[in-house]
């Protein structure tokens, strides 16, 4: 088996509900590719690239999976699809119903058109490494070898403000989920 880790996220409602109850449904049906081993908090997260849009909930799952990467992102791709994502008629940064990305599996470093890992601007989302550094703070990069909490370190030191842009939010739906990070199912 694999550990791969997969950031969650969703700013428009699904018919699963808002966002919050979409992740919920969403880290239940990661169960079908593989064993899910732990769960960030939500957090609320401002758009990035496109910012006429609302606020965007974000996770981060630990996954095991005996998939390889490409068949992972099949399955992504399918759960993606069933909570209403169409990804023909969306934009790049624009809003969506769920969006699921492999972060990282294993210590691969994968270069192409339709997969990268790990995922191409992993070091450049808060909305990433916040939820990341929660489960894993000493997971390395494998391209540069660097933890996770390191690079979250970097928006410090360059006085971006991970505080306003990422904000950690409750919900009943997320936490009754029944996987917390300190917790292995």
């Amino acid at each position: 088996m694999k550990t791969c880790y997969i950031g969650l996220g969703a700013n428009l409602p699904s018919e699963t509900g808002l966002p919050d109850a979409t992740l919920a449904a969403a880290a239940a049906r990661l169960r079908e590719v593989g064993r899910v081993r732990a769960r960030s908090s939500l957090y609320s997260t401002a758009p990035v690239g496109y910012a006429d849009q609302p606020r965007f909930v974000n996770a981060a799952a630990r996954l095991e999976t005996e998939l390889t990467p490409f068949e992972l992102l099949g399955a992504l791709l399918l759960i993606e699809k069933s909570f209403g994502r169409n990804r023909a008629q969306s934009f790049e940064n624009g809003p969506r119903t769920l969006d699921l990305d492999i972060l990282l599996y294993g210590d691969y470093v994968l270069g192409g058109a339709t997969l990268e890992i790990p995922h191409p601007r992993l070091a450049e989302r808060a909305f990433v490494l916040v939820p990341l550094s929660e489960i894993a703070p000493e997971l390395r990069e494998p391209r540069t070898g660097r933890t996770v909490a390191e690079l979250l370190a970097d928006f410090t030191v360059r006085g971006d403000s991970v505080a306003q842009s990422v904000v950690h939010v409750e919900s009943n739906l997320w936490s009754e989920g029944g996987l917390r990070p300190d917790r292995i199912v």
